[in-house]
């Protein structure tokens, strides 16, 4: 086995033998470029960010149990784009799982592809394995991309290495590239200043508990507010358009809502449902944890809500106001802040002092007309080692209701340890028991279940009571983390509908970051327009994951057309299909309460492509209006098709309908 330092010999032996072989010419010498000194901002992987020198996880490098002193800690999936500028000769390198992710863990492919061509593809490479070795020609070629797949089977523990890499070049120096940069554009047009209610047009709320909803609307204010037929029980503040109280009898009620400002009065109907189903749309929010992580705290979430109310997102039917994990003590921490006593003598949870008073908290939030959540997992601890609800489902529970907390992200973390296997019945357990729990209390909590598609979660969460449930890992700001969870979600529509939606995780745009530091989203304009674009088709929730007290125009722009979140948030809750896919280019149509279809046209290339939309694809005839949802205009009549230029990783999304 190598020595600790005999892999630094290695690579300058690899290095000087491809000088002498390769040779130089009489007017120029050739050169060397590693891999580690290329501008990592155009590195696109999955998960974390690459490290020079390091592994992902900042560890040294080591693979097979040899520790490197050269080289790249990524991650799958990968991508380095290469402009060779037709001067290299040759590409050397190692390539590896870091050993940090422990034995058995963690499996992928090295592949590099030629101006367009594959050249090399490594065995498959676990954890445990030696490094592969990579000798490439690259004589006459001009672009390389170095692609590190996830082997198909996920990328967890997928900490990829690429060790002793280098290029040698003759002339121009080759440089790593990414997609061109797209500066932000905005297509929604500006707010009227006339009154418009918006937000979801149905609302379920189970009788006898607590009942909250707002009337979302834009135009000037001062705006006053009005209804008529609530149901009994029920009451509007005519100066907040918040409506409280209690439902007293199932059965719905159709209401209608006014608006009033000094240009004009908006009328809209809302169906109001009392009966044992909540979320009847995806919900809408915020969440803590894509922002600040374990640096989230009383303050900032309260800085959050009041953000939600100055942007205007409030009036477009953003509702929740979510804090994730990190809120409880921590067990064995020696932080005055995080220690403490994990219950109070009756087995209540306790916070730390981050959240010193969680009633005052969501009636601060409440006060506003918006909705908190909070979250925990059924284990011992969180994913972030803070107290969890083994064993106290019942008590914690019963904690968020007398806190007035109205959501409960419930995650999987550190019950795999308590897990006797991964049967499905081991999957469902824990999540019926909360279910029971909350059942026990006297309010409406939604119930998020997040345990990353495990047992194809699906095709079980609305049978044991789940509200929505993560159908995948966790996402991150690159195209290929949101391209390919947002993608997948093909064939898993059958399985959604009101009360129970499939969730492909938070949204990641704006500043984010995961705490305490931040960062404008890696994803450019095109690929932020395809992703609010594809949740909305897909009827996932809707979570803002970003700082909402620093939104830019571009952000907030996209937060808030009432068009595209009028598709996500459609009364007939149908998810959105695939229903053509070729060469990197995708249609999804979604059915909606109107008999209209939200259609979304996707390039998933890197290139422009046209996308054509053929009626016959979509169960459609003869003359159709095409609208569209972005720029919220007409686009005319069309028969049999409408064709559109799509930009690379970009989106045309549509409403077609029945022309008159």
């Amino acid at each position: 086995m190598m020595s600790k330092f005999s892999s630094l010999r290695f690579g300058c032996t690899l290095a000087l033998m491809a000088l002498m072989t390769i040779g130089t010419t009489k007017a120029q010498k050739a050169d060397t470029l590693w891999l580690n000194q290329i501008d990592l901002s155009k590195v696109n992987q999955e998960y974390g960010s690459p490290q020079r020198n390091r592994s992902v996880d900042r560890k040294p490098l080591t693979i097979g149990g040899v520790v490197y002193k050269t080289g790249l800690g990524t991650h799958a999936t990968g991508l380095i784009e290469m402009d060779l500028k037709g001067s290299a000769l040759s590409f050397h390198a190692q390539a590896g799982i870091d050993d940090e992710v422990g034995p058995g863990r963690g499996s992928v492919k090295f592949v590099l592809v030629a101006d367009k061509k594959e050249i090399y593809r490594s065995p498959l490479m676990k954890s445990g394995t030696a490094a592969t070795t990579i000798d490439v020609n690259l004589t006459g070629v001009k672009k390389l991309n170095l692609i590190i797949e996830d082997a198909g089977d996920g990328i967890d523990y997928d900490n990829a290495d690429w060790v002793n890499a280098f290029f040698v070049y003759q002339g121009d120096k080759p440089i790593a590239i990414g997609a061109p940069p797209v500066e932000p554009y905005i297509l929604t047009p500006a707010e009227s200043p006339k009154p418009r209610i918006n937000g979801a047009k149905v609302y379920g709320a189970r009788p006898g508990n607590p009942f909250l909803f707002l009337i979302a609307a834009t135009g000037t204010r001062p705006m006053t507010f009005s209804a008529t037929n609530l149901p009994k029980g029920l009451k509007l503040d005519p100066q907040t358009g918040i409506i409280t109280g209690t439902l007293l009898t199932k059965g719905e009620t159709v209401v209608t809502l006014k608006a009033k400002n000094s240009l004009g009065t908006a009328t809209r109907q809302l169906k109001i449902a009392g009966g044992d189903k909540i979320a009847l749309t995806p919900q809408l929010g915020w969440n803590s944890w894509n922002c600040f992580a374990a640096a989230v705290d009383q303050d900032k979430v309260k800085a959050a809500a009041d953000a939600m109310v100055s942007s205007g997102l409030i009036n477009h039917g953003w509702t929740y106001i979510n804090t994730d994990d990190c809120w409880e003590i921590k067990p064995g921490s020696t932080d005055p802040i995080l220690k403490g006593d994990l219950r109070d003598a009756n087995g209540m949870i306790n916070t730390n002092k981050k959240f010193s008073d969680m009633k005052g908290l969501t009636d601060y939030i409440h006060s506003k007309g918006m909705k908190a959540g909070i979250y925990s997992s059924p284990g011992p601890t969180t994913c972030g080692g803070y107290t969890a609800s083994y064993q106290f489902e019942f008590q914690d529970a019963q904690r968020w209701a007398d806190w007035g907390f109205d959501y409960i992200k419930y995650d999987w973390c550190s019950y795999g340890k308590i897990a006797k296997g991964r049967t499905l019945d081991e999957f469902q357990k824990p999540y019926i028991l909360m279910r029971k729990a909350l059942d026990n209390v006297k309010r409406d909590i939604l119930y998020s279940l997040c345990q990353y598609g495990d047992g194809e979660v699906w095709k079980w969460g609305e049978k044991i009571g789940g509200n929505s449930w993560r159908t995948t890992g966790d996402i991150n700001d690159s195209w290929n983390s949101m391209s390919k969870i947002g993608f997948n979600q093909a064939g898993q529509e059958q399985y959604a509908g009101p009360g129970h939606w499939n969730d492909p995780d938070m949204l990641v745009v704006g500043l984010v970051g995961w705490g305490p530091q931040l960062h404008p989203s890696r994803l450019n304009a095109d690929e932020q327009y395809t992703h609010i674009s594809l949740w909305s088709l897909l009827d996932a929730p809707l979570l803002i994951g970003c700082d909402m007290t620093r939104m830019d125009d571009f952000t907030k722009n996209l937060l808030t057309n009432d068009e595209v979140i009028g598709i996500n948030q459609d009364a007939l809750g149908k998810q959105a299909g695939r229903v053509y896919k070729e060469a990197g280019l995708e249609i999804w149509e979604k059915d909606m309460e109107d008999g209209s279809k939200a259609v979304g046209l996707f390039n998933r290339n890197t290139e422009p492509a046209t996308i054509k939309a053929e009626w016959s694809v979509l169960g459609l005839k003869g003359k159709q209006l095409v609208h569209d949802a972005w720029r919220q205009k007409d686009l005319g009549q069309f028969t049999d098709a409408f064709t559109a230029e799509v930009a690379p990783h970009g989106v045309k999304l549509i409403i077609i309908s029945k022309a008159k």
